[in-house]
């Protein structure tokens, strides 16, 4: 409907719905972006980035986005480290270049697995050098610390952002949340609960220190110990992986029956850049394809998708997707009667 639009991310909130989508997404640095005005879940992890039909369309919104803002402490490098992520926009951007292969986080879909083996024959046909990592970190030690940081920052953040609001805004504390929605339970909670809002509740803040060890273990394991050793020891300056799932499905009764992901936890966790591109669908569900990076990475990444997404025109389902649905007897029909 719209060329570009702008998501949220605290882990994998843009990325997953953009490769679902057979869109692009980007999750940038934190603290590149400004999250003023963005209701929190985690000032480690919160961000906002692009999800747009194509790399230039991301390059270009990520160009304005980006910046310092005084209000938004975490971008106090933002001015110095944002440029013009067009610059670098170049057919031939994987020629030469030293990509890491994640075979760690494969194998939990074979269609994925087969989208994502001939998105690397494309890297390699374009002249990038591919190097397969079979070792990922512990992320045992990531997933529960993880967890118990967003459940702490969740209460402060979200007090904070409450605080900001006009004063005829009564809910002015995740308590205050809890409350409501006990009071309105028919409509607020119809098909869940709110288990983790009360988890949060009860965490002790952010001078903690069961929280701030958490914090100190979730991002040694995801960046020191994750994804800049797998760079450094595989002497690459990317790393791919698939994105996520196709769509799958969600109800009240299952709950959330993923059967897998790729490498973006560890990204998010980390702070790091993670952009998401197209790579074809599984039986007509899009998937996508990652690249991570270093922080601050986000030109190179976004180069590097580029050249992919020019090599591999066809990989992109939703040209497709559209002319399929423009032409379909079902929607002529509907739009019929608005039509006479």
């Amino acid at each position: 409907m719209v060329d570009a639009a702008i998501g949220t991310e605290t882990d994998g909130s843009i990325t997953c719905p953009a490769a679902m989508n057979g869109i692009v997404g980007i999750k940038p640095t934190v603290g590149l972006v400004s999250r003023t005005h963005v209701v929190p879940i985690s000032h480690s992890q919160d961000t906002a980035g692009p999800m747009t039909r194509d790399v230039r369309t991301a390059a270009r919104l990520l160009t304005a986005m980006a910046g310092s803002d005084p209000a938004d402490p975490a971008t106090k490098e933002a001015d110095a480290r944002k440029t013009d992520y067009t610059a670098a926009l170049k057919p031939d951007a994987l020629k030469g270049a030293r990509i890491g292969v994640l075979r760690w986080a494969t194998g939990w879909h074979a269609g994925v697995d087969a989208r994502f083996e001939a998105a690397l024959a494309v890297l390699k046909a374009q002249g990038a050098t591919l190097v397969d990592i079979t070792t990922g970190p512990n992320r045992r030690e990531i997933g529960p610390n993880e967890f118990q940081v967003l459940l702490t920052e969740l209460k402060a953040d979200l007090a904070a952002y409450l605080a900001s609001t006009p004063a005829t805004v009564k809910t002015r504390t995740l308590a205050d949340v809890i409350v409501f929605n006990k009071a309105n339970a028919g409509t607020e909670m119809g098909l869940f609960g709110q288990d983790t809002f009360e988890k949060a509740e009860a965490t002790k803040g952010l001078t903690d220190p069961a929280y701030l060890k958490a914090r100190e273990t979730s991002l040694k394991f995801a960046g020191k110990e994750g994804i800049d050793k797998m760079l450094a020891e595989a002497k690459v300056e990317v790393l791919v992986a698939p994105t996520a799932a196709p769509a799958w499905f969600i109800d009240p009764v299952n709950a959330d029956q993923a059967p897998g992901g790729g490498a973006g936890g560890l990204a998010a966790v980390a702070g790091y850049p993670h952009l998401t591109v197209p790579m074809g669908g599984v039986r007509g569900l899009p998937v996508g394809l990652s690249f991570i990076g270093p922080a601050w990475s986000e030109a190179r990444l976004l180069a590097m998708g580029y050249a992919f997404e020019q090599a591999a025109p066809t990989m992109k389902l939703i040209p497709a997707m559209v002319q399929t649905v423009e032409e379909s007897a079902e929607v002529q029909a509907l739009f019929a009667p608005a039509k006479r």
